[in-house]
């Protein structure tokens, strides 16, 4: 007597994949998107546009405790990307098949290039979203005096890279794929939460930050390289950080 095959025989492995996408997006940048909805709204209830947002604020007026915080955010980072690697290795998905083998010369001049494609537009975007009141205003570095201010921006700058775009382009989008959900689907529904996690610092920032997940999703399914992301993140934040902290009180549109 032959044996009948469940109508979706894929099932159970179906629910598996739900069930770790949300997990993870729970426990990293959905609850990111979570809290930042909440900020967005109250930051309107109170005037949006005379907010101040410190992406790194002073956490301790004990500079070794501020130290130890600032590093705290580095780790936590470090180690959401980590989980998204770990989760995929576990299912067969090595680093060198999600983009992430030994890095090539042309990773970093193609972060050069996604970098200067994103970063210029971001920041005339950013200025005319603070003019439409539309943004609040965002301070970059609110590390200022401090021996260890720079290498902590910088460390911050590469931990955002390697987060976000292991999490949000990596991990996402091959479990989206292991799901049959239609590539450019799975590049907006990656966008929409890149931008979503981005909306504490107004509607300007998370309109800027779909756009920059339009950009990187495409460029990750035509390359399937995800070093260059990493490196353009990376590079943007630096500039914006550690240029912010170094250039804020000689340049006036800085402040």
């Amino acid at each position: 007597m032959a044996v009948t095959e469940p109508a979706d025989a894929q099932s159970p492995q179906r629910r598996v994949l739900c069930i770790e996408i949300a997990v993870v997006l729970a426990v990293t940048f959905g609850l990111s998107a979570y809290t930042a909805l909440l900020s967005l709204i109250e930051s309107v209830l109170q005037g949006l546009s005379g907010q101040v947002i410190a992406l790194n604020p002073k956490r301790s007026p004990f500079d070794l405790i501020d130290l130890g915080f600032n590093l705290t955010r580095v780790f936590q980072l470090l180690a959401w990307g980590a989980l998204g690697l770990y989760l995929l290795w576990r299912s067969g998905f090595g680093p060198s098949r999600i983009g992430l083998g030994r890095p090539r010369r042309r990773d970093v001049l193609g972060g050069l290039g996604l970098a200067a494609l994103i970063g210029l537009p971001g920041l005339a975007l950013y200025q005319v979203a603070r003019l439409l009141g539309a943004n609040a205003d965002v301070e970059p570095a609110e590390l200022y005096d401090t021996w260890w201010r720079i290498p902590v921006l910088l460390a911050v700058s590469f931990a955002n890279g390697w987060a976000e775009e292991i999490i949000v382009v990596g991990f996402l989008l091959t479990r989206l794929r292991q799901l049959h959900v239609n590539p450019m689907a799975a590049v907006v529904i990656s966008s929409l939460l890149r931008g979503a996690y981005h909306l504490y610092q107004g509607f300007g920032a998370g309109l800027g930050n779909v756009a920059m997940g339009l950009v990187f999703g495409y460029v990750y399914q035509r390359t399937g390289r995800l070093w260059p992301l990493v490196v353009a993140h990376a590079l943007i934040d630096a500039v914006a950080f550690v240029g912010y902290a170094l250039l804020a009180g000689r340049l006036g549109w800085l402040a």
